[in-house]
């Protein structure tokens, strides 16, 4: 390489700043956002908010969530209680099953941060 240099000209760096038109996610709206993203950052919990969101009235018994999974019902107990815990389903106890309850006012949230 020879001893010159090249050097870099900026003529307008007006272009490198943010291109943001609003105000960024404060931090617990930004928590809030990460509790729901990581509930449905699973496959078989996509699988029961799609079978839920099918089902009628967007219900469903735990009973009936383990055979389309393949899963246990501890295992689908425990992926139930991760989405209740987001607030993207409601638990019911109707005698000795438990019954689950999609959550739509929160799966707009989670799509409305995407639009």
């Amino acid at each position: 390489m020879s001893g010159s240099s090249t050097m870099l000209v900026l003529e307008d760096i007006s272009a490198c700043g943010p291109n943001a038109t609003g105000a960024p996610l404060d931090r617990t709206s930004a928590e809030s956002m990460a509790v729901l993203l990581k509930a449905v950052a699973d496959p078989a919990r996509l699988q029961l908010l799609s079978i839920l969101k099918q089902a009628s009235n967007q219900q469903a018994c735990v009973c009936d969530l383990t055979a389309p999974l393949g899963l246990s019902q501890p295992t689908v107990s425990h992926h139930l209680k991760v989405l209740a815990d987001a607030g993207l389903v409601t638990r019911e106890r109707r005698g000795s099953w438990a019954w689950f309850t999609l959550v739509p006012a929160q799966l707009e949230h989670l799509k409305g941060f995407f639009e």
